[in-house]
């Protein structure tokens, strides 16, 4: 297997936010497509197989959601990218074109300025306190929302106080998908997915 070349715009790092994290080694330009999320695609079935994130004590896959019934895990046959953690003020986003997901700077980033992208986490029903724990966030900025899940299912008032029994939730991370392109069930019948990704390490 060819060794793969370094990325020109960063590398990994322990990050302040959690585990390792990807930061920048020259200024990236707004609008710069950083890198492409690569990984193996899987049906949302196997991904449920390899990933069960109510059995983990914290958060850790780095999945990423094209359409509900297909993903990319990064951690097999993935890039560096996989790395970059969430953050409620990102400097970056995930766009999907087609079957493929790329990481674009939303901002000019600095040198040693780490990488981030809202995760925008999926979670089918009601968004209880073990769903915030389990998919908390640490990214410490001003308008952190205390959790990875997207932020519109968080206003639409499905989040419940009272604990309820959630067997499977969606797990992936969501991209926004390119306009100018086009972009498993569980024991309870709910499915999980990711529309970023977490690089929990």
């Amino acid at each position: 297997m060819a060794k793969r070349e370094p990325n020109p715009y960063f590398e990994v790092r322990k990050s302040p936010i959690q585990g390792k994290g990807v930061f920048a080694v020259r200024r990236i330009r707004k609008g710069t497509r950083v890198a492409e999320y690569e990984g193996e695609h899987i049906s949302s079935r196997e991904a449920m197989r390899r990933y069960d994130d109510l059995s983990m004590k914290r958060h850790h896959t780095f999945l990423f959601d094209l359409d509900g019934k297909t993903c990319i895990d990064g951690a097999v046959g993935g890039n560096d990218s996989r790395f970059i953690n969430h953050s409620c003020e990102p400097n970056c986003e995930a766009v999907q074109e087609g079957r493929r997901i790329f990481v674009v700077a939303l901002q000019t980033i600095e040198p040693d300025e780490e990488l981030t992208y809202d995760y925008r986490y999926v979670v089918e029903g009601p968004i209880d306190a073990t769903l915030r724990r389990l998919y908390a966030c640490r990214c410490g900025t001003p308008s952190c929302r205390g959790t990875i899940v997207q932020p519109e299912l968080l206003a639409t008032g499905k989040e419940k106080k009272k604990p309820v029994d959630v067997t499977v939730v969606r797990n992936s991370r969501a991209a926004r998908k390119d306009e100018r392109v086009g972009p498993a069930e569980g024991r309870d019948e709910r499915t999980r997915r990711r529309t970023g990704s977490s690089a929990r390490a």
